[in-house]
């Protein structure tokens, strides 16, 4: 069994403490603010945990594991943990969404140590330490020692730890379904507008600007995969609710960066157009400052 720190108690954070903590790992919190108990409402039911809680990195100390688990653009948040939780032998995952992980991190964890993970559990937070859990995922890491290391952390939980030989086409897949979050956010729908001509429309054209730039990174993408897309959001139950369209909805920063715009800055890069991108980033970021 690990030692294990969690930064950033949040959705995903909460989710993999409570279950972490119950297959037996020592689990430890690092929050702003005190959560007193975990209460994950999974879809085999409810699980609860109680790990300690640490409020300030002067009192953390070198751990076996750390897990990042905030939003993408709180490095800063993040960082101050770093330096009191890396010990001689501590590896260092990213759990979080984009494609950028290791250059979020580069200066601040040595490559060696830093495992990057695409994260796909639909989770709300819908409350301090509380989280529903609409399905148990994946977690993926590449497919070297520290991500093999990382899957098996997982080993006796209901979460499928897993690695690929080919990280970069897994993390643009999931890019591409987090990127049309976007436009549900902009209409203030739940996934089951997907259901909807022409939304599923709007979803298509984002994923298929996605795709291209994600090809021009070296992701292996098949020439269909807007439509699964498509299908993937259809299929979501009915009223969920993608993490940037309830982080407008509660007037928190948006991961509008690492979502979407990452998808314009790299088509730049190589010359591939993202109007779609462009357009709703624009349309979302003014009604962001309305809130």
């Amino acid at each position: 069994m690990s030692d294990i720190a969690v930064v950033g108690p949040g959705a995903i954070g909460a989710t993999v403490a409570a279950l972490l903590a119950h297959a037996g790992h020592t689990v430890t919190l690092c929050a702003r603010t005190p959560v007193a108990r975990l209460v994950i409402d999974a879809p085999d039911g409810r699980i609860e945990a109680a790990p300690p809680v640490w409020t300030d990195p002067a009192v953390a100390r070198p751990v076996d594991w750390v897990l990042v688990c905030t939003k993408a653009y709180d490095i800063a948040g993040a960082a101050a943990w770093l330096t009191a939780l890396i010990g001689p032998a501590t590896r260092v995952a990213v759990l979080q969404n984009g494609v950028e992980h290791r250059a979020r991190f580069a200066g601040l964890v040595a490559p060696e140590r830093l495992v990057p993970v695409i994260v796909d559990i639909p989770a709300e937070r819908v409350g301090p330490g509380q989280v529903t859990v609409h399905r148990y995922g994946a977690l993926t890491a590449p497919d070297d020692d520290a991500g093999r290391a990382f899957a098996v952390l997982f080993a006796d939980t209901p979460l499928d730890g897993r690695t690929s030989a080919d990280w970069t086409t897994v993390a643009w897949r999931k890019l591409a379904i987090n990127s049309c979050g976007i436009a549900l956010t902009l209409i203030d729908r739940p996934f089951g507008a997907a259901r909807q001509p022409g939304v599923a429309a709007a979803l298509h054209t984002l994923a298929e600007e996605c795709a291209a730039v994600g090809r021009a990174e070296g992701a292996d993408l098949p020439p269909g995969l807007a439509d699964e897309v498509v299908a993937y959001y259809r299929a979501q139950a009915p009223g969920l609710r993608n993490s940037l369209h309830n982080d407008l909805r509660a007037g928190r920063p948006l991961e509008l960066d690492a979502r979407d715009g990452v998808v314009v800055r790299m088509g730049e890069r190589h010359g591939v157009p993202t109007p779609a991108h462009r357009l709703l980033i624009g349309l979302v970021e003014a009604l962001a400052t309305e809130r």
